[in-house]
Parts: C-alpha cells; sequence; structure tokens
C-alpha cells in the first residue's frame, strides 16, 4: 500500500515528519510514501522544495481536504490541534498529531471521541521516546521478571530554554496558544513512559510553579500564564508509588528525561541524555551493569548492524512511522492514539489543577 501524505507545519517537528516520511521505506522496506502536499502559513513552497513534497499551499484546510492524501501529519502550535485532527479524520484520513493532543481536557475527550466515531481511521500522537531501543529493552526485561514486582518509579523531565527571564514572552506561554505548560511540552512525555511501563495511574497529588512570572514583549511585560514546573506523588493501581517533576527552567538541563524503576528483585535506571545506555541492577549483584543498546534490541539493527553506533532522536520517529504505516495496513495496533493520549491528558490536568489536593483518576470516581 502506498499512502500520500500531507504534512501541516515545517518548524521542528514538521522537519523531523518530514525526514521520517522520506526515510522509512530506506530503514524498513515497503512502498514508499507519496508525499503530496505541505502545508505552511510561511514559506509553503520553499519548504515543500526543501523537504521533498511535490505540491505547496498555505491553507491547511485544502491539504485536509486533497484526494490524493491518504494520512495527515500535524506539526503546529496546540492551539491548532483539535481543528486539524478533527477536520481529517472527517475527511477519511488517518491522522499522526504531535503532543501534546490538545490545549484542554475537553478539546482532548472531543478528539478522542470523534476517533471513536472513526474506527476504520488510525490515530497516532507524537510520543517518539516510546519507540527508544532502550525503553524496548527495559519494558521486556520487565515483562520477563528481571527486576521482579514493580515497587516504585522515579520520573523527570527537565529543560532550561525558558530559564532565562529575559526571554521574550510568546504564545506558549498562554493557556489559549500554549495550555498548559511544561506538563503540556515536557510532562507528557515523561508521563507516557511513565504508564507504558508501570500501568494505570489511580490517583495523585501535585502542585505546579510559575517561576518566572512575567517575560519581556514589544507591549511591556506580559503575564506567564501556564507551569514552568511541576511535582506530583503517583499512586498507581498495582498498588506501587511514584514520583513525578518536570520543569522548562532548570538550568544546565537539555533533555534530561530520567526514570528508574524499582523492582522486588532489581532497579532499571534510564537518562535521555545518555540514551543509548540502560543500567541494570539484580538482586545479589554488587552494582549496576550497562546495557549498551545495539543489533539486538527491536528496530535498531534496521538502521545499523553494528552495537555502539548509537540510536537518535529522528530514528525514534521513524520507528513512530513505520509504526503507523503497519496499522493503516491492518497489521498492527500502534500506540499511544487518541484513546491513549486522553488518559495521559487526564494525567497532566488532574496535575495542573490539583494545588496539593489528591485527586482519584480510576473509572468512575
Amino acid at each position: 500500500m502506498t499512502l500520500g501524505v500531507a504534512l501541516i507545519g515545517t518548524g521542528f517537528m514538521g522537519k523531523c515528519h518530514a525526514m521520517a516520511w522520506r526515510n522509512v521505506a530506506t530503514v524498513f522496506g515497503g512502498s514508499p510514501p507519496r508525499l503530496e502536499v505541505l502545508a505552511d502559513a510561511g514559506d509553503a513552497q520553499g519548504m515543500a522544495d526543501q523537504f521533498g513534497f511535490a505540491r505547496a499551499t498555505r491553507d491547511w484546510q485544502a491539504a485536509v481536504a486533497d484526494p490524493a492524501v491518504d494520512v495527515v501529519s500535524i506539526t503546529t502550535p496546540n492551539g491548532l490541534h483539535r481543528p486539524m485532527a478533527e477536520a481529517a479524520l472527517r475527511a477519511g484520513k488517518h491522522v499522526w498529531l504531535e503532543k501534546p493532543m490538545a490545549l484542554t481536557l475537553a478539546d482532548a475527550q472531543a478528539m478522542a471521541d470523534l476517533a471513536a466515531a472513526h474506527p476504520g481511521q488510525v490515530t497516532l500522537l507524537g510520543y517518539n521516546y516510546l519507540r527508544s531501543p532502550a525503553f524496548q529493552a527495559a519494558r521486556a526485561m520487565m515483562a520477563d521478571g528481571t527486576i521482579g514486582r514493580p515497587l516504585a518509579f522515579r520520573g523527570v523531565y527537565d529543560e532550561d530554554y525558558s530559564a532565562d527571564p529575559a526571554l521574550p514572552w510568546s504564545w506558549r506561554l498562554t493557556q489559549a496558544g500554549g495550555g498548559l505548560g511544561a506538563l503540556g511540552d515536557l510532562g507528557c512525555h515523561l508521563v507516557s513512559v511513565m504508564v507504558a511501563l508501570m500501568g494505570p495511574v489511580a490517583g495523585l497529588t501535585a502542585m505546579t510553579q510559575i517561576a518566572v512570572p512575567t517575560r519581556p514583549s514589544p507591549d511591556g511585560p506580559r503575564a506567564v500564564e501556564n507551569e514552568d514546573s511541576a511535582l506530583a506523588l503517583i499512586r498507581f493501581a498495582s498498588g506501587a508509588q511514584g514520583s513525578f517533576a518536570t520543569s522548562r527552567v532548570a538550568r544546565g538541563r537539555k533533555c534530561r528525561l530520567q526514570w528508574e524503576i524499582h523492582g522486588s528483585d532489581g532497579t532499571l535506571v534510564f537518562d535521555q541524555e545518555h540514551m543509548n545506555e540502560l543500567w541494570v541492577h539484580r538482586a545479589g549483584a554488587a552494582g549496576f551493569t550497562r546495557h549498551l543498546t545495539g543489533p539486538d534490541q527491536p528496530d535498531f539493527a534496521a538502521f545499523c548492524p553494528a552495537p555502539g553506533h548509537n540510536f537518535g532522536f529522528n530514528e525514534q520517529k521513524v520507528v513512530e512511522c513505520r509504526d503507523l504505516i503497519r496499522a493503516i495496513g491492518g497489521s498492527d495496533a500502534c500506540a499511544p492514539g487518541f484513546a491513549e493520549g486522553l488518559q495521559i491528558e487526564r494525567i497532566i490536568h488532574a496535575m495542573a489543577t490539583s494545588d496539593g489536593r489528591a485527586i482519584s483518576l480510576q473509572e468512575g470516581a
């Protein structure tokens, strides 16, 4: 099956999607997708030429409605996610949408409901850290009992891109344009990993902080409306416990997506800044063993047959693209789709509104 692709948006993640679509057949085989149309409000034609798309438009609705398009990649600012994804679903297209899913929990619920009403169309959210070979190795070790019964999860996702108080105000700092702050930009990634490894969250208590209350703008100081950081204590449905922290103002941190799982028979430790290493402790051992990712991990060998040559951020996106194509072809399901994404949104929005109160996330609570 050859898929016709529309890409909306040409920023950092738009380029990631374009590279994934261009490289997926090279890496995994199959028919190369047709890069039909690129939509962007700026230099659409120039970006279409650079990314290798056949046509360009400044009208995203025209791209979604194009009869040559089967799947729509959406990599636009957060406030456009719901209208674009819903338009694509109503037009009969499959949807690959970057995180966060939506601005509000109500928006995410509406999107999940619409996706459920179109069961023949695949939705996939861009939680690419779930495609890391180290993450896949950790999940396999947990499944085979390497660390025994999971007792606790500790997770951190810190960056420092907003640490400078002189950084200008932008739409990302508003609830109407950006939605949640550090939780929607970074924390949702950590939640996606946490839930995939530990299972459903039963309840939590959290607090948030706006560390820099105003930012400079041409019109004078403007208020920051969403959180710079968040902390949470987690209770999983399994009975395990967890701690969670995320910040966009953690000076010196670049992509500290770091987590560890304590089990009854061992511990797993991972840090995205060293993404090709998983550290494993087994009961009775003196310390930790470094597990270096290589061709024995799922998908690594498709890129490189030699161990120690390292996997990267964009390679994760190619794997994500492969999973989407397989799901569209009917051979495999891929996750997180909009249904699973709604669960992630429920968790981060509960953290945003907790203000120290315990919140139950159990069904029917």
